[in-house]
């Protein structure tokens, strides 16, 4: 755990990639977000999802929960993979717009990483 810790510490933005299980995300993603708490704070967390036909939102919608009580900035974009067991092709989504939403979400992703960085070299964060 001390080298994801570290990792977590040293990081300016996140992207969680999450299956959907049981209209949820799996336990041990639960647990690495639970044994961090200053980790996340005044940072932004983008989201990747899959599963079936919702593609994982609903564990999206969970995570952003749990990452917004852990003063995480989370992005309102995200990339998910609905039937993603029919929707790729050796490992590259079938969507020509994929590459379009995975910009998106990086660019804004980026953004906040600068900003928030900025506003914690700033000032400390409150949290």
């Amino acid at each position: 755990m001390a080298a994801l810790t570290s990792a977590l510490t040293r990081a300016d933005a996140f992207i969680v990639v999450t299956p959907e299980y049981n209209h949820s995300y799996p336990a041990s993603l639960k647990a690495a977000i639970d044994w961090h708490f200053t980790q996340w704070a005044a940072k932004p967390v983008a989201f990747v999802s899959y599963g079936g036909t919702a593609g994982g939102r609903h564990a999206v919608l969970h995570l952003e929960n749990v990452l917004t009580e852990l003063h995480a900035v989370t992005i309102r974009d995200g990339l998910s993979f609905p039937n993603y067991f029919t929707a790729c092709q050796d490992g590259r989504p079938l969507d020509p717009q994929a590459p379009v939403y995975a910009r998106t979400v990086l660019d804004q992703l980026a953004w906040w990483a600068v900003a928030l960085r900025s506003a914690r070299d700033a000032v400390p964060y409150p949290g």
